[in-house]
């Protein structure tokens, strides 16, 4: 692909997907205001902090990220991790872990850490897809407690027009429509509801450029370094699993090792505009695709956008009523959620169920997405190497006269299946000689060596002769180097022992 037909394809797709990609990100702007407050507040810093880092990071991602169409921008998974450092050393702390963040997570673009994503199963996805449904709607509930009304009657005619608009026309985001009629209702009748700028003061003006004021020393690199490591796996772990998402919902493809990078640079960026640290946000991505956003465009006019409503409409965008941003969430959160997860998990392995259940259970009780996810590979590998160690047979056949007894070995030899090796091995009879036939075994690590030698070294002390036959080359380099009995000193065949 030509750079010119890239640059058409990634950012300018046409005059029609351009104005979808503009609206988008206005609609996207308007979401991320209050989202962006909410994560500065719980990391205990200015709401401009949350804010000023949601117009650099969507802006640096839309030029250094790896996934078109999604959206980045300040998140609470890595707010939540630095709430200990700012309470204790400061808001200039968190500056410079976030530079820290950002350069860990280049790093970790470089060494091709996207590629874990691969040992990240189906279930896992759905799992964390469904667990971030349920908590972006539970993030809602706050602004529908202690509330009039006139709160519950805005938030279901916002839904009304997100689900009902699109049969009239599909040439505006009904996400949009919604905000701006609520908000005429809200601001024009003077309605007793809770507003944008009830959450916290919007900042005025346009963000300056300013290093960290810390100490460049290894005391400061001490304190933040766990931090940052913190962030940048969060993060990055967040925006792999997003960009996935994306690419399944536009079913594209994206750059995974770009977007590591571009991360890195759009959090160090961020920090020295006076940002927090931030990552790919499904939610927004959601808003942002399903009202047409496709291009870098769309992201990239959502950080512009919300630029200019901070700097010149800051006064009309703190009326906004919240009621009509929720409507919006809640529509997230509907639209996020794997309604096809639920009649799965009877149609589905067991297994893969329980995968799925876990690591929505464990990211929903702990607010975590790396517990959940983490919780939900690693039971993938023990279902896994629990499947695979089944995949093992043992078969004995006598000599005619009775002087050899050969057992031949199919399926993998590994630490899970050792045990059954063993057990099979135990040889019955009197025959004096053994031959073990792993033509159609094979030998993945030192567990199963060990194993191998075990069996040798228990016939030898019984008097037997054994003789192993068969070995693969992969198998046979193996128990050359690491096994204790004769080598085999080739790759393939009979192996006198």
């Amino acid at each position: 692909m030509t750079r010119t037909s890239r640059f058409r394809t990634e950012w300018f797709a046409g005059a029609a997907q351009a104005r979808r990609d503009l609206l988008a990100g206005l609609v996207v702007a308007l979401a991320l205001i209050p989202e962006a407050i909410g994560f500065a507040l719980i990391s205990g810093v200015d709401p401009g902090v949350g804010l000023y880092a949601s117009v650099a990071i969507a802006i640096a991602i839309a030029l250094l990220g790896g996934r078109p169409g999604m959206i980045s921008a300040a998140t609470a998974a890595v707010a939540v991790v630095v709430t200990p450092l700012v309470r204790e050393h400061g808001v200039q702390y968190l500056f410079a872990a976030t530079v820290l963040m950002g350069l860990i997570q280049a790093a970790a673009g470089l060494a091709r850490v996207d590629l874990l994503m691969q040992f990240v199963s189906r279930s896992v996805i759905t799992g964390f897809v469904n667990a971030l449904a349920i908590l972006i709607f539970l993030a809602q509930l706050p602004q529908l407690t202690g509330v009039t009304w006139h709160t519950y009657a805005m938030v279901a005619a916002g839904l009304a027009i997100i689900y009902l608009f699109p049969r009239v026309t599909k040439a505006v985001p009904s996400p949009l429509v919604a905000i701006l009629v609520l908000a005429a209702v809200g601001i024009g009748f003077g309605l007793p509801v809770r507003t944008v700028g009830d959450m916290g003061s919007l900042p005025t003006g346009l963000p300056g450029f300013a290093l960290p004021e810390v100490p460049l020393t290894f005391e400061t690199l001490r304190i933040i370094l766990p931090y940052s490591l913190t962030m940048a796996a969060v993060g990055l772990l967040e925006s792999l699993l997003t960009a996935q998402i994306v690419d399944d919902m536009t079913d594209t493809d994206s750059d995974k090792r770009r977007e590591c990078l571009g991360q890195g640079g759009a959090n160090i960026v961020s920090a020295l505009v006076g940002g927090m640290g931030g990552c790919a946000m499904i939610g927004q991505s959601v808003i942002n695709v399903t009202s047409g956003g496709r291009t870098r465009l769309s992201t990239f006019a959502a950080g512009v956008i919300l630029l200019v409503l901070l700097a010149a409409l800051g006064p009309w965008v703190g009326q906004i009523p919240m009621p009509a941003l929720v409507a919006v969430m809640v529509m997230v959160s509907i639209g996020t959620f794997s309604w096809t997860s639920i009649p799965n998990l009877r149609r589905h392995p067991p297994t893969s169920s329980v995968v799925m259940l876990v690591t929505v259970a464990v990211v929903v009780a702990t607010r975590d997405l790396a517990q959940g996810v983490l919780a939900g590979v690693l039971l993938s590998g023990i279902f896994f190497a629990a499947k695979v160690q089944r995949m093992f047979a043992v078969r004995r056949v006598l000599s005619a006269d009775g002087g050899t007894a050969t057992y031949h070995v199919s399926g993998e030899i590994f630490f899970a299946s050792v045990q059954r090796f063993t057990r099979a091995l135990r040889v019955e009879g009197e025959a004096p000689a053994v031959v073990i036939d792993v033509s159609a075994a094979h030998f993945w690590d030192i567990s199963g060596v060990g194993a191998l030698d075990k069996v040798v070294a228990q016939l030898r002390r019984d008097g037997r002769a054994v003789e192993v036959v068969g070995y693969n080359a992969a198998s046979a380099a193996l128990v050359d180097r690491f096994a204790l009995h004769d080598k085999t000193g080739v790759e393939t065949g009979a192996v006198p022992h």
